[in-house]
């Protein structure tokens, strides 16, 4: 007997199956083949010729010229048929129908009495106007009238008066007793008379001093000694009051 059967105890055990054993194996045979292919290509591949290089050294040849642009010959044109001319048709117009006269239309109706009313205001109210220029015409004359018989009445009370005045002092001055040669100039004594109607004389008042007494004092008595004094024409004018005006020199 072998050692081999001596160590082992059991030499008649059967054996597992290792399958990573054959998978060693075959991984080894496909490296073996792969490097086997590439000794093979690498061996053709020296023994293969080398590829010969030549190189001509020569100038190219110049450039053609150019050739002519040869135009393309133009199509001749298309003449166009003459349209046909047609003969007109000889087309008889007939006479235009009349035209329908225009339909006037009524006129809009309008309200009458409106219209009437209003007129006869408008009316009323311009103979108002004309009524009111009127008596403003007329107002205005009478005005005027009124105004020019005032004046004269006054113009003719005023000379009247003047009148009245005038014979008074004529009167009075015939009275006057003094040697007007005694005072120079011709001074203005003034006096204010009260008259009763019957021209008799109530009192006198001297109002300014002529300056000389001799000639006032003779004015005053030849006053008194005038009374009564001439009544006015018309009696109408008298008045209570009067204002009478000497002066020497005055005739």
């Amino acid at each position: 007997m072998s050692a081999a059967a001596v160590l082992d105890p059991a030499p008649f055990r059967p054996r597992r199956p290792q399958p990573a054993l054959v998978r060693s194996a075959i991984l080894a045979t496909l490296v073996h083949l792969v490097l086997f292919g590439v000794m093979f290509l690498g061996v053709r591949m020296q023994n293969r010729p080398a590829d010969t290089v030549t190189v001509e050294l020569w100038e190219p040849p110049p450039p053609p010229p150019p050739q002519p642009v040869v135009e393309a010959p133009k199509p001749p044109p298309v003449v166009k048929p003459e349209p046909e001319v047609k003969k007109p048709d000889i087309v008889i117009r007939e006479k235009p129908k009349p035209k329908p006269e225009p339909k006037l239309k009524p006129p809009p109706k309008r309200d009458l009495e409106f219209e009437k009313r209003m007129r006869e205001q408008a009316l009323n109210e311009s103979r108002k106007l004309d009524e009111q220029r009127k008596l403003a015409e007329e107002n205005r004359k009478e005005r005027e009238l009124r105004d020019l018989i005032a004046r004269q009445q006054a113009d003719a009370q005023a000379r009247a008066l003047a009148t009245w005045v005038d014979r008074i002092r004529a009167k009075i001055r015939g009275n006057i007793i003094f040697d007007t040669a005694q005072v120079p100039g011709n001074p203005e004594a003034i006096f204010d008379v009260t008259l009763l109607p019957t021209g008799e004389v109530l009192t006198v008042r001297r109002r300014r001093s002529s300056g000389h007494p001799g000639y006032d004092e003779a004015v005053e008595r030849a006053i008194l000694k005038s009374s009564p004094l001439p009544k006015p024409e018309p009696v109408s004018l008298f008045q209570r009051q009067l204002e009478l005006t000497f002066r020497p020199q005055d005739k």
